[in-house]
């Protein structure tokens, strides 16, 4: 089994992600901001260099004011 990165599904959840946050009007720096990490965090999230764990992609979640199992069940729906 290819490494997760590299399926379609990873792709399908990122582009979740970019989606939500350009729905939220924040920018990646916003984004980023409010999450008290580097400017250039979410730039790496979206373009899958950098990965989030289950914790992560809460927080992620509330900074766009989604809750996770919204997400999660986009993300089913999309595959």
């Amino acid at each position: 089994m290819p490494k997760t990165i590299y399926r379609r599904e990873y792709d399908v959840l990122l582009s979740l992600i970019k989606k939500h946050r350009k729905e939220s009007g924040m920018t990646q720096a916003d984004c980023s901001k409010a999450l008290e990490r580097p400017q250039s965090f979410m730039s790496d999230v979206e373009t899958g260099s950098r990965r989030l764990d289950i914790v992560q992609l809460r927080d992620l979640c509330k900074v766009l004011g989604i809750e996770l199992i919204e997400l999660i069940e986009e993300f089913e729906n999309s595959l």
